[in-house]
């Protein structure tokens, strides 16, 4: 016999009377399969825009091209990131950085005021599960059909029915892992690689594993992800405070709960507005009872909001028995119509800042900065040699990288040593394509009057003649005797 811990008693039992019967006891209580139920109402069609909206740009970003080449591409075969018509090489990581910390502190700014947004309405898993229920509910019915259909013993009917929605699934997960890789992979070459059965081994992998991550996390794991392994909702609760707004049952209006026959004057009877419905729990997706306060689980999709105004709206009871509103609202320390003066406050106020300021510092950046990369590199494997004529001779590798959309023509020159001397492997003016690289030899000789013994500093320009603002540089050593 095996029991939860919560269902044991604790009873203390004498020595003198003898061993209790012995059983074990389950300390983690076994996963129960949440079927959460239709609604309809104003957060629901919300979250539906943004399902759509975010799969709109999902399915459709990778096949907009721009310059003849897909708007939104990381190539990292080649090492360079195409983002609206912006290329970015493997130094301007400082740009991701200022991404990641956007989003971060963007974040910490709607969790402080509207609790957890980003899990209701735009978080892939949350999205990905509305998706599949929806095809779920389509294929198999609303909740108590899939309920009643589960407990059936297997039969032709049931598998059919399983059947079509896993086929359904997995078409979408396919499709989803493909265009996943169409991100790293040019999209419209991918296909050709499908339909011609010539999918790279990495490529194949990354399209079946995850097609298989979202064919599992939506369609089986679904609330078990957001409860178990989303870290997010274990520190949500460090950014809330009594001012942010968070979906919340009001216990002093609903309370105490309970069933009514029609017509019943509820209120002389001393029961609350709450009928004890449940239908707050069976729309749930993640399966918790909003009347017991809030709960880490909650991913404030608003569903129970929806379900609850339409059962008041079917008694001709006043909206709102379950609502977004903060604590200190509902805690009556001021009206609701107020809650808008209490957003900026000070934990508010501070993560915007940060925002603000990182994303300033990485536009202003942008705004400034010069498609064009320089990298030398000087040939160690002869320091230095003497020419014919006595004048001291380093060699170097310049690699121009022209990271704009269109051509630019280039000179290079060099400072640093009085009377230097350069001899290039390529003509006067490079002409190097968009988003193209082009390696050039260099030999500098110098009067080794003008040169010290060791490591002499200079510098090696590269300037575009067709763009005056186009220029960059790098640093160099040249070696003497």
């Amino acid at each position: 016999m095996s029991k939860s811990l919560k269902d044991i008693p604790i009873k203390v039992i004498p020595p003198d009377q003898g061993t209790p019967e012995m059983e074990d006891i389950i300390l983690y209580e076994a996963h129960k399969k949440v079927y959460p139920r239709w609604t309809n109402g104003i957060f629901t069609r919300w979250r539906w825009f943004w399902v759509i909206a975010t799969q709109v740009f999902f399915y459709g970003m990778p096949w907009l091209m721009l310059h003849d080449r897909q708007m939104l591409l990381f190539d990292l075969v080649h090492r360079r990131f195409f983002i609206f018509g912006m290329v970015f090489l493997p130094g301007d990581f400082i740009y991701l950085t200022s991404l990641l910390l956007s989003s971060a502190f963007g974040l910490f700014v709607w969790t402080s005021v509207g609790g957890r947004l980003w899990c209701g309405y735009a978080c892939p898993q949350s999205v990905y599960t509305e998706v599949f229920l929806w095809i779920e509910k389509w294929v198999e019915g609303d909740r108590p059909a899939r309920i009643k259909l589960d407990k059936e013993a297997m039969s032709a009917r049931k598998f059919r029915i399983k059947a079509t929605k896993h086929a359904l699934w997995l078409v979408l997960a396919l499709w989803t892992g493909f265009t996943f890789v169409g991100y790293f992979t040019p999209i419209r070459e991918l296909a050709g690689e499908v339909f011609s059965s010539s999918l790279g081994p990495w490529e194949t992998f990354w399209i079946l594993f995850y097609a298989f991550a979202t064919w599992g996390n939506a369609g089986f794991m679904r609330e078990q992800v957001c409860k178990y392994m989303c870290p997010y909702a274990r520190f949500q609760s460090a950014m809330f405070d009594p001012d942010t707004l968070i979906i919340s049952y009001d216990t002093k209006r609903g309370e105490p709960r309970g069933s009514r026959r029609k017509g019943e004057d509820w209120q002389a009877a001393g029961k609350g507005a709450c009928v004890d419905c449940t239908l707050c729990v069976q729309v749930c997706p993640v399966g918790i009872d909003i009347r017991n306060g809030l709960q880490y689980e909650c991913i404030a999709c608003g569903a129970c909001i929806d379900a609850c105004d339409s059962i008041m709206d079917k008694l001709e009871y006043p909206r709102g028995l379950v609502r977004y509103t903060t604590e200190n609202a509902l805690n009556g320390k001021y009206d609701e119509k107020d809650i808008l003066k209490h957003v900026f406050r000070p934990r508010v106020l501070l993560y915007s800042t940060v925002l603000i300021a990182v994303m300033t510092a990485a536009g202003v950046s942008l705004y400034k900065r010069i498609p064009l990369s320089v990298n030398i590199s000087r040939d160690r494997g002869a320091l230095v040699r003497e020419t014919d004529s006595g004048l001291l001779e380093n060699t170097y590798r310049v690699q121009i990288q022209n990271v704009d959309e269109k051509a630019h023509r280039y000179v290079i020159r060099v400072e640093g040593i009085t009377g230097i001397n350069m001899l290039s492997d390529a003509p006067n003016e490079i002409v190097i394509p968009g988003n193209n690289t082009q390696m050039v030899g260099l030999r500098l000789q110098a009067d080794p009057a003008n040169v010290q013994k060791g490591a002499n500093k200079l510098v090696i320009h590269v300037d575009s003649l067709d763009a005056p603002d186009i220029h960059a540089s790098d640093k160099a050593t040249f070696m003497g005797r």
